[in-house]
């Protein structure tokens, strides 16, 4: 982009005088980061507009990618850098006396997504715009985000994250193209004003979605794609009767009622309300999305159907949007009077699935009572996929009744909204190698039997843009120093690096990077929640969504064995280490929320006993998000991947962590492994059983906790500290933990993770992180090598391979 300092030092100038009525000597932080903002997006508008035009001119097939989340983070530098301007802009405010850093800081991160799922879809938007694809995404404006974490005592203490408490300036509400989406009533049978038979819904519930756009910007290229979120309201629902009657409450019912759509991200759904609102929130965003695209459609090429495909491929990230797809057989049929037969082919020529997760309970089930409850229609037309999918099944297997029962789509009691998606969708793709095979030979093997042809694997990746041009400047330039531009959208040249490896002033260099980032991220806790780290210490980093298969509880009994070690033994005496968590357990998730209290419990007592200081310190950054994350990326020496193997899709902060030069520490599991393969196992570590000794354990039920309990003296001390008083004095916080361990809880075998049978591995892959950090010339080179075998994982490569093999995209380059 051509930048004119000048304009746009007068566009800032005019921009707080028209918004606030202020001048530069009077504007605050928050002013004028808006102005910034809006200044920076008037710059795009222009792309942003030839963009669709270029689309509207030359109509070609594009992505729409239905996603619960979106973990955008900060939009400001994100742009900048994929404008290019960002020095210059920088520069603009420097001469204005202003600090970028300041006016940076003022934006919240967009409280739109919360773990690796969301943060996947908004790497992939901003692949898809930097290599010219046509491909958009459709999600909810959520308006507190999932929440705010506070740590209060030790505890997960959840509050409103009201990132929307100023007007967001990135985006713009279009209110001409709101739509309307139904819940409940009665299904009815009648005739269109031309004489038609058609179903249609009576005394429903009717809730407005209106549309927000905000602009995906690419790197370096005019493309500008749309992220479109909804937002729910009631078309009437302030009653003045019963405000006039002083009733306020119920005044202002239906308001809240279709407000609560777009509140909170993945509100509890423990019960049967929650469950309700969850099913609502997915119906709603699909059914606006798929109401916008049949109208757009419509509007520019009339109600031949047939072409639909042509010109729309739809990827729904996981479960969460699969309701899509009886809604576009429920669009095509009530409203456009489209036959069964041809409106099936439609949906199936339409939609693509990607699976994130192996884990039963994340496969969405939905009880028939809600959900005949709320979409009458659209259980109806599930109802009848399944009947002529269960006559399809017995022409295939004429007497397999169990097979039957195991793969319908409606089943004890409960739609089981996976097995829909895999069934319509011409595509079910999994997100890493070994996720992908396990779905096909584990978890989905009747359906892989059936369906060979449909199941593929596309391996997740990151944009390099923000999580290594954006969060680490420093190793940008270090790498650009050596191997010039280019990889900023080819990362497979980063392996031009290798023959630095043995560099002396290249390692040194490496080294003052990483500790410079250190020291930064030492800055940053220090400010935001007076926590101190030691930046000549080791940082051992796990950062990602609290649940029990990621096993953070496994790295803080480790810590827990550390410190009774080092309390006991003199002798005993390791490189410092500063272990680094960042989590939110979901608000309902019991026993995760445990784990956030005996995290900070543990943290509690390692960080204020001065027999271990210098040597040992934990650290739980509050409220983890995006921003913090491009923190702690580039600081972190070791990337703790520490899944039960098997049970992680993919992951991403492995990919994250690599491209940043953090060694890998981790199980034999989801993306872990291709990461090994690249950047060879010798330069990370790795602990634990395999998928396939899990499976065999499973298999023979030969797993016995108690065993390794009782052949590790140190591990069953500190499990029995769990509930002996060491840590809580009244014995009962965390003696769910210890029994999920011990006994089995809830109805589960013990152990369910394979936490014990892994910890002793795990504490000699620990080992073998001390005694390899100590070589700091040795260590460096080992991150060189990954930072420089980290191609493979860019989502432009991910994007690519989705092109490829499902979407079947052409390239539409803006002028």
């Amino acid at each position: 982009m051509n930048f004119d300092a000048e304009k746009f030092k007068a566009s800032l100038v005019e921009r707080l005088k028209r918004q606030y009525g202020k001048d530069i000597a009077h504007a605050n932080s928050h002013d004028l980061y808006d102005a910034v903002a809006a200044c920076t997006r008037e710059m795009i508008t222009s792309n942003w507009m030839a963009t669709r035009a270029e689309y509207e001119k030359n109509p070609v097939k594009q992505l729409y990618y239905f996603s619960a989340e979106f973990l955008m983070g900060r939009a400001l530098s994100n742009n900048l850098i994929n404008l290019k301007i960002k020095d210059a802009v920088k520069e603009v405010l420097n001469g204005m006396n202003i600090d970028y850093n300041l006016v940076e800081d003022q934006e919240p991160d967009a409280g739109l997504g919360n773990g690796g799922l969301g943060r996947l879809a908004s790497c992939f938007l901003d692949s898809l715009a930097t290599l010219d694809y046509p491909g958009h995404g459709y999600g909810i404006r959520y308006e507190y985000g999932m929440f705010e974490q506070h740590i209060e005592d030790g505890y997960q203490v959840e509050y409103p994250d009201n990132w929307l408490r100023h007007r967001d300036p990135w985006e713009i509400k279009r209110s001409d193209l709101a739509v309307t989406v139904k819940f409940g009533g009665n299904i009815a049978y009648g005739t269109t004003p031309d004489g038609q038979p058609r179903f249609y819904l009576e005394n429903a519930e009717e809730v407005i979605a209106t549309p927000y756009d905000m602009p995906i910007i690419g790197y370096d290229t005019n493309t500008v794609n749309t992220l479109r979120l909804w937002e729910a309201t009631s078309p009437n629902g302030f009653d003045l009767q019963l405000f006039n009657s002083m009733d306020y409450n119920r005044a202002v019912e239906k308001q809240n009622s279709a407000e609560n759509i777009s509140r909170v991200l993945y509100p509890n759904d423990n019960g049967p309300s929650g469950k309700a609102l969850r099913l609502k929130q997915q119906y709603f965003f699909s059914s606006a999305s798929l109401q916008d695209l049949v109208h757009h459609f419509v509007a520019n090429f009339g109600p031949d159907f047939k072409k639909f495909p042509d010109y729309h491929v739809i990827q729904l990230n996981d479960t969460h949007p699969v309701v899509a797809i009886p809604e576009l057989m429920r669009i095509l049929i009530d409203e456009y009077g489209i036959g069964w037969d041809e409106a099936w082919s439609i949906v199936q020529k339409t939609f693509a699935y990607t699976n994130h997760t192996i884990l039963a309970e994340a496969l969405e089930k939905w009880p028939i009572e809600i959900f005949q409850g709320l979409l009458p229609r659209i259980y109806q037309i599930v109802e009848e996929i399944n009947r002529r999918f269960i006559e399809d099944l017995r022409q295939k297997y004429p007497d397999d009744y169990e097979k039957h029962n195991r793969m319908s789509i409606i089943g004890g009691g409960k739609v089981r909204m996976a097995w829909l998606a895999i069934h319509a969708a011409f595509s079910v793709n999994g997100v890493a190698a070994l996720h992908t095979e396990l779905l096909k030979t584990q978890e989905l093997k009747d359906w892989s039997a059936l369906y060979p042809e449909k199941f593929n694997n596309k391996t997740n990746g990151v944009t390099q843009r923000r999580w290594l041009l954006n969060a680490n400047p420093a190793l940008a330039e270090f790498i650009t120093k050596r191997i010039g531009h280019g990889w900023e959208k080819d990362l497979t040249k980063l392996k031009g690096l290798e023959k630095f490896i043995d560099d002396e002033e290249t390692l040194n260099e490496l080294i003052t990077i990483k500790q410079d980032n250190k020291q930064a991220l030492a800055d940053y806790l220090k400010h935001k929640q007076n926590d101190f780290l030691d930046p000549d210490s080791i940082y051992d980093v796990q950062v990602k969504r609290l649940h029990e298969y990621k096993r953070q509880f496994l790295n803080v009994l480790h810590i827990m064995y550390l410190y009774n070690r080092l309390v006991e033994d003199p002798n005993f005496d390791p490189p410092a280490r500063t272990f680094i968590f960042g989590a939110k357990a979901a608000s309902g998730y019991r026993r995760a929320k445990a784990i956030i209290k005996l995290i900070n419990t543990v943290a509690d007592r390692v960080n204020n006993d001065r027999r271990v200081r210098g040597k040992l310190r934990v650290v739980f950054v509050e409220n983890y998000c995006v921003t913090a994350a491009e923190k702690i990326y580039p600081a972190a020496d070791v990337s703790e991947q520490i899944s039960t193997a098997g049970y992680e899709a993919s992951g991403t902060s492995n990919m994250k962590f690599m491209i940043n030069g953090a060694l890998t520490l981790g199980t034999m599991d989801g993306a872990n492994i291709e990461i090994f393969e690249e950047a060879g196992k010798e330069n990370g570590f790795i602990f634990g059983l395999s998928s396939d000794q899990i499976i065999k354990m499973e298999a023979d039920h030969s797993y016995k906790p108690s065993e390794y309990l009782a052949r590790n003296p140190q591990l069953a001390k500190v499990v029995e500290q769990l509930v002996d008083g060491t840590y809580d004095p009244t014995h009962q916080i965390f003696k769910e933990l210890h029994d999920s361990l011990v006994y089995g809880v809830e109805g589960q075998r013990p152990d369910v993770f394979y936490v014990l049978a892994d910890f002793n591995s795990y504490c000699k892959a620990q080992e073998e992180i001390a005694a390899q950090y100590k070589d700091k010339k040795g260590w460096a080179r080992k991150t060189l090598i990954n930072i420089a075998n980290s191609g493979k994982f860019s989502s432009d490569r991910t994007i690519e391979d989705y092109v490829r093999d499902i979407w079947k995209l052409n390239k539409l380059v803006v002028k």
